[in-house]
């Protein structure tokens, strides 16, 4: 039987590194998203903690889930933490392919809520960017982190390990 050449442009070595870089654009974006939280204006500042509840106000009208959108501005310090911090741990996870597929579904929970609450209203749907971020974490929580992961290193390392006990 005759091998039939690959025909995926770029063959298996593309498609091997496809996912990179939806890797390095959700995780540099996730950790800068958080860094920025507490180095521009930051969760405790004055300017962050009305601008969110603001924004929460805004958003009460059209959401679908207006009772967690209550629950966000009777919290906005912790919600503001809550947000930065799992974007920042989220982003650097997911870029270095360190437990990316929980990292991954934390991100989609993540971006899944911000639809819910802030975009929502946003028509046509397709405008809102949280969207795309949810379906790139989708993917991620699907398939893996791909090569240059932490990840498969500590796979291999332990299955390297695995075989010299039991080998």
């Amino acid at each position: 039987m005759a091998l039939t050449p690959d025909p995926r442009p770029g063959g298996p070595t593309a498609t091997r590194y496809a996912l990179l870089p939806l890797r390095l654009f959700l995780g540099v974006t996730f950790l800068y998203a958080g860094l920025d939280k507490y180095l521009d204006a930051g969760p405790f500042s004055a300017f962050s903690r009305e601008h969110s509840l603001a924004l929460l106000e805004f958003s009460h009208e059209s959401t679908p889930v207006p009772w967690l959108v209550d629950l966000a501005a009777d919290h906005p310090t912790l919600v503001g933490h809550g947000a930065g911090l799992t974007e920042i741990l989220v982003g650097l996870c997911v870029l270095t392919g360190l437990l990316t597929r929980g990292a991954a579904v934390l991100g989609a929970l993540l971006t899944f809520l911000m639809w819910l609450t802030v975009s929502w209203s946003t028509s046509p749907y397709y405008f809102g960017a949280d969207l795309p971020y949810l379906f790139g974490f989708i993917t991620l929580a699907l398939t893996g982190s791909g090569p240059y992961a932490l990840d498969a290193h500590l796979a291999h390392r332990e299955h390297r390990r695995g075989s010299l006990i039991f080998g």
